[in-house]
């Protein structure tokens, strides 16, 4: 195991491009820190960096305390597991485990206990004889992650190991990788464009927009604490709705209610100032549902339903909350990222928001209703730079 350290670390191309702008990241013995971004943002490139996979054109990367920017990917003692299984077809699972090792002319003995012990770990014991074409897709991914584990690597470099399967196996696999990691204690680099995965596997999340790193933390603390637009939009699902705001007598108007100016914002909030305000879905319910008691902690607003989705154990219920949309580069990434059916809500002109309501919500489609927001849960975010109010940490370098 060992420690990973990446000091202002660059890709530069040819023509100039710069994939990964300065980045600085460090990884300790043991932990497992997860990658995660649109399509495009520089986290396969980071990590192929890590690999030897790529050239680094500036800054250093040090495993275990030693530079290893000039050396062979051979040298730098870690394990990768791809996307694609890259498994030879003609060979069993145990020999596919063993093949690096064999290769390296480890002695047999020492093949077969290495693969025995990693097979036992993944489940794989009684598919030792069998050959790839007989394995599902998930049984495929354990035995590539097999082959990365006899190796006894300082470290395993995953590039979206599990994107290959399907959903339900995804969940699983998301499970089987994170108790195997704990397990064997491994420091471990994964990359993810999956936030649900980035938020349920790592000690630590990077998010990573444009080839910069826009916040590095617990999961936790990425989803209550975003720094910017941008991590706040990408972590969450459903994503943040987004809204224009605006002071105005101590109290922030948004399109559909007001809210009071948070005390520890109020000499940052001067009226006149406009806004990006920022609600998750699950922070409104149906105001039935709130006890008295508790109702004081938010504010009710009237809306009319346009669209109820049943999840079973709650609803996703779709508004309109007027205003003008908002102009913003991040959210216009994040809506490109996403794909027309999955645009961050209210990122666009129609001024739309969902609710995450409990599954006994009264709330009907066509209907006015009343909704409760919990204010203490907004968010607050400057137009023009995209910083949270709220944050407090250093802004990450300007993307170009």
């Amino acid at each position: 195991m060992a420690e990973i350290q990446l000091k202002d670390v660059t890709k530069r191309y040819g023509d100039g491009t710069e994939a990964v702008k300065k980045m600085n990241l460090d990884i300790r013995d043991g932990e497992f820190v997860i990658l995660v971004g649109p399509s495009g943002c520089g986290k396969s490139t980071a990590l192929r960096m890590i690999a030897g996979l790529e050239d680094i054109s500036d800054g250093e990367l040090l495993i275990g305390g030693e530079r290893v920017n000039e050396l062979a990917p051979r040298e730098r003692d870690i394990a990768m597991v791809f996307q694609n299984y890259a498994l030879y077809p003609h060979m069993t699972v145990r020999e596919n485990m063993g093949f690096a090792l064999k290769l390296a002319k480890i002695d047999k003995e020492e093949i077969e206990r290495r693969v025995n012990e990693a097979a036992q770990i993944l489940d794989l014991s009684e598919h030792l004889e069998r050959k790839p074409a007989n394995l599902s897709g998930g049984q495929r991914q354990r035995v590539a992650m097999g082959r990365a584990i006899v190796r006894n690597p300082a470290a395993f470099l995953m590039d979206e190991p599990l994107s290959n399967l399907d959903a339900k196996l995804r969940v699983q696999m998301r499970a089987e990788v994170s108790r195997i990691q704990q397990r064997l204690g491994t420091t471990t680099i994964y990359v993810t464009h999956d936030q649900t995965e980035a938020m349920t596997l790592g000690d630590r999340v990077a998010v990573m927009r444009a080839g910069v790193i826009q916040q590095v933390g617990p999961p936790q603390q990425l989803y209550d604490e975003p720094v910017n637009l941008f991590v706040a939009g990408f972590i969450g699902s459903p994503a943040m709705n987004f809204m224009p705001a605006h002071v105005e007598n101590g109290h922030v108007q948004l399109p559909m209610v007001e809210v009071p100016v948070p005390a520890e914002l109020s000499g940052a909030l001067s009226d006149g100032r406009r806004l990006v305000a920022g609600i998750r879905p699950e922070h409104m319910e149906d105001a039935s549902l709130i006890p008295a008691e508790h109702r004081g902690e938010g504010v009710v607003f009237t809306t009319t339903i346009e669209l109820l989705e049943s999840m079973g154990s709650e609803l996703y219920a779709h508004f309109k909350i007027g205003g003008d949309g908002i102009e913003s580069e991040e959210l216009r990434e994040l809506a490109e990222d996403a794909g027309a059916a999955e645009l961050p809500r209210a990122a666009g002109e129609e001024g739309r928001a969902v609710a995450r309501l409990n599954a006994d919500a009264t709330v009907r489609v066509g209907k006015e209703s009343e909704l409760w927001l919990e204010t203490a849960k907004l968010h607050f975010f400057d137009p023009e730079t995209g910083r949270s109010l709220r944050a407090r940490e250093p802004a990450p370098a300007a993307a170009a």
